[in-house]
């Protein structure tokens, strides 16, 4: 893939290891307009806390494609499914206080369960281990269905799998999590949350999980018609059940002081986050999920968040007392929320770029960027009698955390550990391997895709010819 140009744009605006915040910030903020630009987003809030301090907080675009009002520190972006967060913090603050367990059994708290929902802990609703039908999926559910109503409508439902046995996201756990929440407290969850968490900017914060209802300066969300060429404006509307899960629209200088005092130990204590944050042991896989937290390992840093949507994301990293917050409210193609945390990060710590991340932040965007790149094999070509794999990293970037890059496919079993296949770091920031050309039989195509740090499947570029046309769109060899 032709990655010069656009590698080009990314990092003569991000290089790394500024010494002055007035740098970063400006390195942060060209960045931020390149993203913007790529992916036609309408409207964004970008905010940074560094040593409790807000280090950056700015604001691009505008609210609502059908006004011309611009997005301000007045803008409220509903940031869906980090709303979860603020459910944790309340929970966990209740666990603190010792009103409650994560071992209890929800019935416990909400009366008149389903039998098999009875032995459902509140870690499975946390860990989204639950099994629980999950109320999203259900369509024939009432704007104004009572908890107890949605709970009735879902136990004609089949449980999914045994409690605690693996990850699988469901909002059913959050509305579960309100009811205990308002069961203990006595207190509407909405008025809860609002009164411990954002006590000082309560007219910043709103719940409401109606796309449509009219609020002023809440940002609309879009989602892209790729057959219209145009946005749609987002129509949901769910009811109270889902504030808990994707309700809350929140102001990004709200937000930024929501993190400080998390981080502060104002919400909860230390030895507390770090429960909350320990990772969910499930029974049957190795996901890494805490107590309703994303982990992430940034080179060996971890951090802790969570995003909503497509168009937000949080994330905070304890050990550098730092914070990143994303809202926007729609992009063209693929969600970028991740992908901008990440670097950011990098542009404030070049220990924190994950180069995975950035890889795929750049093979994605090439599409929007230069959408008419010529079509051509990629991957591979055939030298002599040896077939050598080819993978290039973006030129500017650094392979400092890059510990291997390897092939797998049809031809190794898609084995991302097998020696034959491991490559080596060539100019350029150019990985290859050889494999004799007898290893691969004559005629038959091999799907395959390079593997970075024995765990990051490689997305494909766009302009590749040799795909195999299968749902994985992987690439694909032949020897004629």
């Amino acid at each position: 893939m032709k990655q010069s140009i656009l590698a080009a744009l990314f990092f003569n605006v991000s290089i790394l290891g500024f010494s002055q915040t007035t740098e970063q910030s400006k390195a942060i903020d060209n960045y931020i307009k390149n993203v913007i630009q790529i992916n036609e987003i309408p409207g964004m809030a970008v905010g940074i806390v560094k040593n409790d301090k807000v280090t950056f907080q700015q604001y691009y675009g505008r609210e609502n494609l059908e006004s011309d009002e611009k997005v301000s520190s007045k803008s409220m972006f509903r940031i869906y499914s980090n709303t979860k967060l603020m459910a944790n913090i309340g929970l966990f603050k209740l666990v603190e206080e010792g009103r409650l367990s994560v071992d209890d059994k929800i019935s416990k708290y909400i009366d008149n369960l389903p039998k098999d929902w009875q032995n459902i802990h509140v870690k499975n609703l946390l860990s989204h281990s639950s099994g629980l039908p999950d109320m999203a999926d259900v369509k024939d559910l009432p704007e104004k269905a009572t908890f107890n109503e949605v709970i009735q409508r879902l136990s004609t439902e089949k449980i999914e799998f045994e409690a605690g046995d693996h990850y699988r996201y469901n909002q059913t756990n959050y509305m579960l999590i309100s009811m205990i929440i308002e069961k203990i407290t006595g207190k509407a969850f909405e008025e809860y949350i609002l009164e411990n968490q954002f006590p000082e900017s309560r007219n910043q914060v709103i719940f409401s999980s109606n796309s449509i209802e009219k609020i002023p300066n809440r940002v609309g969300k879009y989602n892209y018609n790729p057959e219209k060429k145009l946005y749609e404006k987002l129509t949901e509307i769910s009811g109270v059940r889902a504030h808990a899960a994707n309700g809350l629209a929140v102001t990004l200088p709200a937000f930024l002081q929501w993190s400080i005092h998390l981080s502060k130990n104002d919400f909860l204590k230390p030895e507390t986050k770090k429960m909350m944050w320990k990772p969910f042991d499930y029974k049957n896989n190795g996901w890494e999920f805490g107590h309703g937290w994303e982990i992430t390992d940034n080179n060996k840093t971890k951090s802790y968040g969570f995003s909503g949507g497509n168009v937000s994301a949080y994330s905070i990293f304890p050990d550098k007392n730092m914070s990143i917050i994303v809202m926007y409210n729609a992009n063209k193609g693929f969600p970028v929320m991740y992908q901008m945390v990440n670097h950011i990060a990098g542009i404030i710590d070049k220990n924190l770029m994950e180069p995975y991340m950035l890889a795929e932040e750049i093979t994605i965007a090439e599409s929007l960027s230069h959408p008419n790149l010529k079509k051509e094999t990629y991957g591979y070509i055939i030298e002599n009698d040896n077939v050598i794999f080819s993978y290039q990293y973006p030129k500017n970037s650094s392979t400092e955390f890059i510990k291997s890059v390897s092939v797998a496919g049809a031809f190794n079993n898609w084995n991302m550990n097998d020696p034959s296949y491991q490559m080596i770091l060539k100019k350029n920031n150019v990985f290859e391997v050889a494999v004799p050309k007898s290893q691969f039989e004559k005629g038959k195509s091999y799907g395959f895709k390079f593997v970075m740090n024995k765990s990051g499947w490689l997305t494909i570029p766009y302009n590749a010819a040799n795909t195999d046309g299968t749902q994985d769109n992987n690439l694909s060899l032949k020897i004629d």
